[in-house]
């Protein structure tokens, strides 16, 4: 029981048990934060690869928009509810 108590209070051990919570929970660094900012990191890279396809579906849009007069009459009548002056537009809304 002697032995056990003498390494229990080992100064060394303490300190060192003492360090390694405070890096793994407190420090700036720690494990936790390291987590954190990965799962971040994850999001943000989500993020990236959706704008990217993003950007490259508006591209292809945009080049069709303008070598397509076909296109641009579609995307007016959708988008903006455009019409020819002897049309009647009915919007079914589902």
């Amino acid at each position: 029981m002697k032995k056990v108590f003498r390494i229990l209070t080992n100064k060394f051990l303490i300190v060192g048990i003492a360090f390694a919570v405070w890096i793994v929970y407190f420090d700036q660094n720690s494990w936790v934060a390291q987590e954190a900012q990965k799962k971040e990191i994850q999001t943000v890279n989500r993020n990236i690869a959706y704008l990217q396809n993003e950007i490259t579906r508006m591209e292809k849009e945009y080049r069709e928009l303008k070598t397509n007069p076909q296109r641009v009459e579609q995307y007016a009548r959708e988008r903006y509810k455009m019409k020819k002056d002897n049309e009647d537009v009915f919007l079914i809304e589902r």
